[in-house]
């Protein structure tokens, strides 16, 4: 059976060939797309925020264990992070700096690692039992050369750390020159450079990384996957967890409730007096577990030991069944 087209069904299907006929004119006109070499290895917004994220945990991760080594205050905090030529990050090195180069692996590429050498003598100072005085900067010697060696593995290995979430290590190579360190990327490379803040008790400097931005690129989408992904624990890593929290020591307190005693009770102390407390002898004390107040308790003695009986704890333990978490019984 034929279907015969009114004259509204002829223009509807007369304006639609006409707007595709505009359509694929558009883009004709339009062309390919142009491709700017000189944006190759160009860091995208995204990308700069989740460096700043994996920065930051380096930061503070240098900061504790540098403080815990040298034994004396050791602040780190990221100041900068930009992409930049190499040719720029050349012309901003300091006329004396302790430029050491970083392999980085599985990318093959090299990065450069710079210490302000106002850092140096302080920290090899306080390595050799000094107090971390300051001093002039100069080149190192041979000696301090090879604290300083040990010094730079402790930073790249926080480096590592930092990024291994996204597979990236650093492996140090050795100590350039500016002459040398010019020649491990070409001038108008772009470069990732980020800058750190490092304060001492008597000193601060600054610490810059410079990563070649074009071979971070992929392992950047990665990081930025990684961060976008919600993180499950499972339960093997939940178990470890309460494996290794349950072998851990807490202070605790049962501490009696705020009574008020005359001063010449107190004055009148000796050495086997006994001191009567206004305290009814069945009244709860107060349990501390941790510098928090868990609950009331009673004293007891079980054997030659001393003991708190839990009466009536001011939390609920959460236990774990099939169906999912939910609130256990109070302990009596």
């Amino acid at each position: 059976m034929e279907k015969k087209l009114g004259q509204e069904d002829i223009d509807a299907l007369f304006a639609a060939a006409n707007a595709s006929a505009k359509a694929d004119k558009v883009e004709v006109e339009k062309g390919p797309e142009k491709y700017l070499f000189s944006q190759a290895g160009q860091i995208s917004n995204d990308q700069m925020r989740a460096i700043t994220t994996v920065n930051d945990l380096f930061a503070r991760n240098l900061m504790h264990s540098m403080g815990t080594w040298l034994r004396m205050s050791f602040r780190v905090k990221l100041v900068a992070g930009e992409q930049l030529p190499f040719s720029e990050f050349l012309e901003r090195l300091s006329a004396m700096a302790y430029i050491c180069s970083l392999r980085l692996e599985p990318l093959g590429a090299v990065g450069l690692l710079e210490l302000d050498l106002a850092l140096v003598a302080p920290i090899v100072d306080v390595l050799l039992g000094g107090v971390g005085r300051a001093a002039n900067r100069r080149e190192p010697t041979d000696i301090e050369e090879a604290i300083m060696r040990s010094v730079i593995e402790m930073i790249v290995q926080e480096l590592t750390l930092a990024w291994q979430s996204v597979g990236l290590e650093f492996a140090f190579e050795k100590r350039e020159t500016e002459a040398q360190a010019a020649r491990t990327m070409t001038l108008g490379e772009k470069t990732l450079c980020v800058s750190f803040e490092v304060r001492m008790p008597e000193m601060q400097g600054v610490v810059n990384l410079c990563l070649p931005a074009v071979v971070l690129n992929a392992i950047l989408r990665r990081l930025i996957s990684e961060g976008d992904r919600p993180r499950r624990r499972s339960r093997e890593s939940a178990a470890r967890m309460r494996e290794l929290i349950a072998g851990s020591r807490v202070e605790v307190q049962l501490q009696l409730p705020a009574i008020r005693l005359r001063a010449s009770q107190i004055h009148s102390l000796e050495t086997g007096s006994v001191l009567r407390l206004p305290i009814a002898r069945h009244e709860p004390s107060d349990l501390i577990v941790g510098g928090l107040h868990m609950g009331k308790a009673r004293a007891v003695r079980t054997g030659e030991h001393r003991g708190a009986k839990l009466e009536t704890p001011l939390y609920t333990p959460m236990i774990e069944t099939p169906a999912g978490p939910m609130g256990g019984q109070r302990a009596n």
